[in-house]
């Protein structure tokens, strides 16, 4: 892999992305559905299609996409094209800057990809850019659970999937990565609220859009000497970001769950509410690039989940 891994912000024009494509499982009903912790039953076949679309999307705005089951070896692919979760790749990895920090699941039934994917990028990246070690000491970090402000600050969200003691154990890798502050919020526990980009995102340069519920809570800033607290609108204005506070969020994953192609673009889904956008000096002047993933994202993910960005500009 001739990539270069470079991530200051969640906003830069997206270069190199890695996905994964979805199971060969169908979820066939909908108490299995409930039982795997997924919204509703799903369809392999549409699912594909859905996906091969999200894909269509990206590459058609010139960012490289990255399958990672096709580098598999076939006995490992064996195992990987029956992990349902598979497609939600945020959670295994993020770049920081120009280094790539490995995750933790935080539930065993998705510890085989964890396992699976980062052996890959093991072969893929030195072991200055992408070190299997720095997960030792991680008990549960899903990615879903951070996003990159910007060249200074991480945001985190300590919750169902994400321990405060793995963010206190990776916040050294995360300074040495360049960055100054860590804001840890704390989401109330619910299925709705599993990670944090189901809650907010960044829309794009200085601009934070998140459900009005946060603007109530505190946010623990963490730097490399100290620590205080500050409320979630103040630190996230200090550090320069206009915040949106919306009550108008009807599908927690349709409607919150984008991604930035670049600083003018966002690819969303079919289903998500525009009229979030419309009203919004900045957010209206957006290209809405829309694909249609309500099949996939009746596993409880959307766009943003099934991305992991390793190049943005």
């Amino acid at each position: 892999m001739n990539i270069q891994p470079n991530c200051w912000n969640e906003y830069g024009s997206l270069k190199t992305v890695v996905v994964c494509s979805p199971s060969h499982l169908d979820v066939p009903d909908q108490q299995t559905a409930t039982d795997v912790q997924w919204e509703k039953a799903v369809k392999q076949k549409k699912a594909q299609e859905n996906h091969e679309d999200m894909i269509r999307a990206m590459e058609e705005a010139d960012v490289q996409v990255i399958d990672y089951s096709v580098h598999l070896s076939r006995e490992e692919l064996l195992l990987n094209e029956k992990l349902i979760n598979r497609i939600f790749v945020r959670d295994l990895a993020c770049v920081f800057g120009n280094t790539i920090l490995p995750g933790a699941a935080g539930t065993s039934m998705r510890r085989p990809e964890y396992f699976q994917s980062h052996r890959l990028f093991q072969q893929w990246f030195d072991d200055k850019t992408f070190s299997l070690q720095t997960n030792n000491d991680l008990k549960a970090l899903e990615y879903g659970d951070v996003m990159i402000l910007n060249k200074n600050a991480v945001f985190i969200n300590a919750g169902i999937r994400t321990s405060i003691e793995s963010v206190e154990a990776l916040q050294e890798h995360i300074f040495n990565a360049g960055f100054q502050e860590i804001g840890v919020i704390d989401l109330p526990r619910r299925p709705d609220t599993m990670h944090l980009d189901m809650n907010c995102n960044v829309a794009g340069e200085n601009v934070f859009i998140g459900k009005s519920y946060m603007s109530y809570l505190p946010v623990q800033v963490v730097t490399a000497k100290s620590f205080r607290y500050e409320m979630t609108t103040d630190f996230l204005k200090r550090h320069g970001i206009e915040v949106i506070w919306t009550s108008d969020i009807k599908h927690t994953v349709a409607d919150i769950n984008f991604l930035n192609l670049n600083p003018e673009t966002l690819l969303i889904s079919t289903k998500a509410n525009k009229n979030i956008f419309k009203d919004h000096s900045i957010l209206k002047k957006k290209k809405l690039v829309e694909v249609e993933v309500e099949e996939l994202e009746k596993g409880g993910g959307g766009i943003r989940c099934m991305t992991l960005p390793l190049e943005r500009e």
